[in-house]
């Protein structure tokens, strides 16, 4: 697990579970679990992949928030667990602030949440802002 943890993109929820974001295709560690939210290579090790178009929301709510909580019940259970899009950033950062929703904070502590501890520019767009509302 030592590798986990230094491995890159790898942070804290707030509730102390450990999870990665990355870009799709880049070499890594191994997880228990990966969560794609793009078209592209998928790992060798259980994975789920929800319908999310760059730059935009989940084409289905019930099936990311399902997705999302199954990725949270993992990380919290002390499983190495993932999220992963093209480019790393976007998709990839709305979903680790949505999982720190479910870890107890508010959308809007979120997102400077994700954009403190993983990438400035994480949940990019306006709507992927207001997405976060409605994760629960």
């Amino acid at each position: 697990m030592a590798d986990w943890a230094d491995d890159a993109g790898v942070l804290a929820l707030p509730g102390g579970a450990r999870v990665r974001g990355r870009r799709l295709g880049d070499d890594v560690v191994p997880a228990d679990f990966t969560l794609v939210l793009a078209e592209g290579p998928l790992p060798p090790w259980p994975h789920r992949r929800i319908a999310w178009p760059d730059f935009r929301v989940p084409r289905d709510r019930a099936d990311a928030l399902d997705a999302l909580h199954e990725a949270h019940r993992r990380a919290t259970a002390g499983e190495r667990v993932e999220v992963a899009c093209r480019g790393g950033v976007g998709r990839t950062g709305t979903a680790l602030a949505a999982l720190a929703v479910l870890d107890g904070l508010s959308p809007s502590e979120a997102v400077g949440w994700v954009r403190q501890r993983y990438h400035p520019r994480a949940v990019e767009t306006p709507w992927q802002r207001w997405w976060l509302r409605g994760v629960h």
